[in-house]
């Protein structure tokens, strides 16, 4: 029997409180299916299962704040298949019935309805996160309380769960429409003489106080604990955005590429041939990652932060790579992210070129152990084959963990990204 455990999403994480089960006792599920809803520091984080198989058992009732580790439903495998059934014990004969003599007149016959006419027993009540009936809308208690706190009207949003009932992602999703603002419910216009009600202002998704306080634990343990040096290096960016221009010109809006999408890939196919920058420092060991999972540093409305990962970056066409990453920025903006994405970063990617920034130091999130910056593009002068001309350039930093690497081959690895950053055709 495999146990599906409270994972850690994150160097800061502690402890998590389960507010939505999207599965019940019975229910197949395999490697990778969303299972559960834990919201943390991070916000709301959808949970999967690294198992295949059917769930047995939920142990942990919502609303439980639970530490990482501690089991929260039990599954039972393939390899194990279902348990044997037992033989039910035979039942003993009834004795026969006594002879009636005539003298005995035989007890009337009671007329018996048909089996058809024998209304069916109820259906047993399901064990955990029933759908209650609210009006004449169907939902999880978890959707019920984030709907009330958020003043979205249940009855605008379309229920996934069972026989319709609107579950805790349908909320989430249905508020995520609603961007910038809620629709309250319709109510009768004000008197002319009377002056219209306050606009209510909407509560934000991720509870940002908590949010900060994560990332200040965080930032404060990686200075405290990692030897941080820091490297910078400028590249010609011209032919990478003559290539994106030319590239988007016959696209529409929504297909175009960006150079953030350059950027990314270029740093995971130098992490890839530079491992030491590319893995996490535990029990005062680097262990190399096998796979180059990105963070991609996302600001979140109001002032936090979150890195989840692009996983396997390094072998995504670009195109699929944008269209992920513009799926992680909106869910993780929308309080969407998923477990997986905030567990294995193997290697954080951070920018604010958008906002005017020309160079950024970043802080190694732990326990990776590298962190590339991204400013903005300027137009320098810049020689080329001899002649002085204007071009548009980018500053790459590196801040990286010396107990892994050091500043030779740090500047080897930012060469290699400014090397792919100049054959955009190649990445």
């Amino acid at each position: 029997m495999a146990e599906f455990r409270m994972p850690s999403l994150g160097a800061d994480m502690e402890a998590g409180t389960l507010v939505e089960w999207l599965v019940k006792p019975g229910a197949k599920v395999k490697r990778g299916d969303i299972v559960a809803v834990v919201e943390t520091q991070k916000g709301a984080i959808e949970i999967e299962t690294f198992e295949t198989g059917e769930v047995e058992k939920l142990l942990v009732d919502l609303d439980t704040k639970v530490p990482v580790g501690t089991p929260l439903a039990l599954i039972r495998t393939e390899a194990e298949g279902k348990p044997a059934a037992v033989p039910a014990p035979e039942k003993p004969s009834p004795p026969a019935a006594p002879a009636v003599t005539a003298a005995e007149p035989a007890p009337p016959t009671v007329p018996v309805p048909p089996a058809a006419a024998v209304p069916p027993p109820p259906a047993p009540a399901r064990p955990m996160a029933a759908p209650v009936a609210e009006g004449r809308v169907l939902a999880s208690p978890a959707a019920r309380r984030l709907a009330g706190e958020r003043g979205l009207d249940l009855s605008t949003v379309a229920g996934t769960g069972p026989a319709g009932a609107i579950t805790y992602a349908d909320v989430e999703r249905g508020l995520a429409e609603a961007e910038p603002a809620v629709p309250a419910a319709p109510v009768a216009p004000p008197e002319p003489s009377e002056k219209p009600p306050p606009e209510k202002k909407r509560v934000p998704t991720l509870n940002l106080e908590a949010m900060r306080v994560a990332i200040a634990a965080a930032m404060a343990r990686s200075k405290r604990e990692i030897p941080h040096y820091y490297l910078e290096h400028q590249v010609d960016v011209t032919a990478c955005e003559r290539w994106l221009s030319e590239t988007n010109a016959s696209r529409p809006p929504d297909s175009r590429l960006l150079m953030g999408a350059l950027a990314i890939k270029a740093v995971a196919l130098a992490a890839r041939r530079f491992p030491a920058f590319n893995g996490f420092y535990r029990d005062n060991k680097f262990e190399p990652a096998p796979a180059v999972h990105v963070g991609v540093a996302i600001a979140i409305r109001g002032g936090g932060l979150a890195a989840p990962a692009l996983h396997d970056a390094d072998k995504m066409p670009l195109d699929e790579l944008m269209s992920r990453m513009r799926d992680l920025i909106q869910r993780t903006r929308a309080g969407r992210i998923r477990g997986s994405e905030m567990a294995d970063p193997t290697i954080t990617v951070s920018s604010l070129g958008e906002r005017g920034v020309e160079v950024l130091y970043g802080i190694i999130y732990p326990p990776q152990v590298a962190i590339v910056g991204m400013g903005k593009a300027v137009v320098r002068p810049w020689v080329v084959d001899g002649a002085i001309g204007p071009r548009s350039v980018v500053t790459l930093t590196l801040s990286a963990d010396h107990r892994v690497s050091d500043g030779h081959a740090g500047a080897l690895f930012l060469a290699e990204i400014g090397k792919l950053l100049q054959e955009p055709d190649k990445l």
